[in-house]
């Protein structure tokens, strides 16, 4: 006997490719780590960018109590400095010694416990949704400074960058960061040739001279605690300038091997460029005379009506190279680019993030997936949404949203760094009870002269004495005491600063909208705990132990039959190749005319199996045949009842509409009844051919795994035939 064979064509969703690209398998998961130059601009641009605006800032705050407050900027300037060289050196340790992804959270969790674990990723979470919207609300904000005829479609645009940064970063982190470097590096390079030009210019007695020099701002009249706490709110928005240094300790598995020492060098090099361009860029503005308001109408002389204030970096650049040459605008679309793609670090952060969380139960599962590309896909298009909504709602301003900005990353960084401490305090006491347990356990004067570890060593057999002892030399212990020392130190000032950087925080921006990011880390803290608690309890549910028995006795098979049909026949035949104990069909008659009707065909067809029929009055299907089964058990023990369902597999999306598909209803229904398990018996229309035969598209899950149409499901077992006689 022969069969006919068919061709299948492959006609994959082109629309998916096009944006997403092909299915990556697993074992190319290496081949997205990231080497240091492509990590750089994947999760510096966030700390880098900041440089844009937190100059900005912290000179607008400034003025507002008039040109003669200018004089503490550098001041202030030197303080934030100061602040981001310490945060740097601190995650420098925290890489070290928790490379896993976790970053602060993982440090708040094994080190302060679980709320304030979840506190330090809720802060995360919502602190990630804000970079992006400020980075996005930034770099559009340069894009009007250039183009002011943009600024009626502010939100427009700034939704539509959001859109294309996920879809580039759905593609992969490979290809993101491909994409991400180019405007990174030349961010970089022309901000720093811009400072160099301008602090020469200034040196030589040329200074430039921002178009903003010339308007004055009327001051307000400010009392000693109105002074101190403006001088506090402009350090804390030139703390913004801190935002992203956390990213690179998330991000450690994402590095090449060695994993650690990548992300340190990486960090590091972040630092010092944000060091470097923070500094010369607050410098520069102070020399050009840029003035920056909150509010465009208190600057003298500027027409605030008919244009939008330019930017800092419009400014200085315009000041430097003259406004429209060809320098100016490669700074401003190098500016806009970098602010933008600066989100693209919160990309990477977030779903890394999510993806431990749900490896611990504090988030969703579907977190911990990875996609077509290798990515945590569900994370990306979690944060794209959220951050849209935060442009909407509060209009891509950027002053507003920078109000919201940087609470939550201080948070973390403050626990975070409590977490260090306790974590080197503890290892110190480990590494005393380690020296301890040894001396005791052999000659003190044989383990104190030891240089190297022999097989059987004092610390070998002290190992082997003391359970939970673990092998090392005296010198060992010297250079892990030394490095905890050291690092208690490190995070003890990091610990203080950012305490104190997040006390002022606080207080400067709380009533200016940062009370809106108090309210919301509360409540994703109480989610995560929830999720956590709901997971674990379903974990005890399901858990096995001895005490529990399986005594189900008897096995019946139940085949729904509406109409004689060939689906019916199909099931018939699968439940008796089965070999249950009894096999019965039922229709729920709902008409008298279709049951006789079913009855008569049943016996002219001879169906070797007993039909039952079970009124229905109330028209209803799932409830009669749960009841039938209720009654079977209680009659005939605790048997195992098999339903069979026959259903259809249409090829049109348009056919699911046409159909009622009440056998899937029904299968909900019945899958509530203990002792139940469902057969979906499928039988394949002609349309489902679009699926399945010679004009189909792959099987859903095959383009996932790699296959094509033509390739043979890798889940159904491939049996030879017996040979021809």
């Amino acid at each position: 006997m022969t069969t006919e064979s068919r061709e299948p064509r492959d006609e994959p969703p082109i629309a998916k490719r096009l944006i997403i690209g092909d299915p990556l398998t697993s074992h190319k998961l290496d081949d997205q780590l990231l080497p240091k130059k492509m990590a750089l601009p994947i999760f510096a641009s966030d700390a880098l960018s900041s440089v844009a605006y937190a100059p900005q800032e912290l000179l607008m705050i400034l003025l507002t109590g008039g040109l003669a407050f200018l004089v503490f900027a550098p001041w202030i300037a030197l303080a934030v400095v100061i602040v981001l060289a310490v945060v740097v050196i601190s995650y420098r340790q925290l890489i070290k010694a928790y490379p896993s992804g976790g970053g602060d959270y993982e440090v708040a969790s094994k080190n302060l416990g679980e709320i304030p674990g979840v506190v330090v990723a809720s802060a995360l979470l919502v602190d990630y949704v804000l970079t992006v919207a400020v980075s996005v609300a930034s770099g559009v904000d340069n894009i009007i400074s250039a183009v002011p005829e943009l600024n009626p479609w502010r939100v427009e645009l700034a939704v539509g960058f959001v859109i294309v940064i996920v879809i580039v970063n759905l593609r992969g982190v490979r290809e993101a960061s491909l994409v991400f470097a180019l405007p990174t590096y030349i961010f970089i390079g022309s901000v720093a040739l811009m400072i160099v030009i301008g602090l020469a210019r200034t040196a030589l007695g040329d200074p430039p001279v921002a178009s903003s020099a010339d308007y004055t701002v009327q001051g307000q009249s400010l009392t000693q605690a109105a002074f101190i706490l403006l001088v506090l709110r402009a350090f804390s928005s030139g703390c913004s300038a801190l935002t992203g240094v956390e990213a690179v300790a998330n991000g450690v598995p994402a590095f090449r091997k060695p994993k650690v020492r990548n992300a340190q060098a990486t960090l590091v090099l972040m630092g010092t460029i944000a060091v470097l361009l923070f500094a010369g860029l607050t410098a520069l503005a102070l020399y050009s005379g840029v003035h920056y308001s909150e509010d465009p109408c208190n600057l003298q002389g500027f027409d605030c009506e008919n244009q939008p204030q330019p930017s800092l970096m419009a400014q200085v650049a315009g000041a430097t190279f003259g406004v429209g040459s060809i320098p100016f605008f490669v700074i401003q679309a190098a500016t806009a680019c970098v602010l933008l793609l600066a989100a693209n670090t919160a990309f990477n952060g977030f779903p890394l993030l999510g993806s431990v969380l749900a490896r611990d139960g504090y988030a969703p599962k579907a977190l911990n997936t990875r996609g077509d590309r290798l990515v945590f896909s569900n994370g990306m298009v979690i944060l794209g949404i959220a951050a849209i909504g935060i442009l909407v709602i509060f209009q891509a301003n950027l002053t507003t949203l920078i109000q919201l900005y940087i609470i939550g990353v201080f948070i973390s960084f403050s626990l975070g760094q409590i977490g260090m401490v306790r974590h080197w305090r503890r290892l110190l006491r480990d590494l005393a009870t380690t020296e301890q347990v040894a001396a005791t356990a052999v000659d003190t004067a044989a383990w104190t002269s030891l240089s190297t570890l022999p097989q059987d060593g004092p610390s070998a057999v002290a190992s082997r004495a003391v359970p939970g002892f673990t092998p090392i030399s005296p010198q060992g212990i010297r250079r892990e005491r030394r490095g905890a020392k050291i690092g208690l130190v490190i995070n003890s000032v990091g610990a203080t600063l950012t305490v104190f950087v997040l006390v002022i925080v606080t207080i400067t921006k709380f009533t200016h909208g940062a009370y809106l990011v108090f309210i919301m880390i509360p409540i994703l803290a109480t989610l995560m705990i929830g999720v956590n608690r709901y997971y674990r309890d379903v974990e005890h549910e399901i858990a096995v132990d001895d005490q529990t028995h399986f005594g189900s006795e008897g096995d019946v098979a139940l085949i729904l039959v509406n109409r004689l049909q060939k689906p019916v026949i199909k099931a018939i035949d699968y439940a008796l190749a089965a070999t249950h104990d009894k096999t019965l069909a039922i229709h729920v008659a709902v008409s008298k005319e279709e049951s006789e009707a079913l009855q008569r065909q049943w016996q002219k067809h001879e169906i070797p199996i007993p039909l039952v029929i079970i009124e229905s009055p109330y028209r209803t299907f799932a409830s009669p045949v749960a009841q039938f089964i209720r009654e079977y058990r209680a009659s005939h023990g605790s048997s195992i009842v098999t339903v069979y369902l026959p259903q259809y597999i249409v090829g049109h999306w348009w056919e699911t509409i046409l159909h009622n598909r009440r056998s899937r209803r029904i299968a909900n229904q019945l899958m509530l009844i203990h002792g139940v398990s469902i057969n979906l018996v499928p039988w394949l229309l002609d349309s489902s051919e679009l699926i399945y035969g010679r004009r189909s598209r792959p099987l859903p899950g095959q383009e996932r795994g790699g296959l094509t149409a033509e390739d043979p499901d890798p889940s159904v077992p491939i049996t030879s035939a017996p040979p021809a006689s």
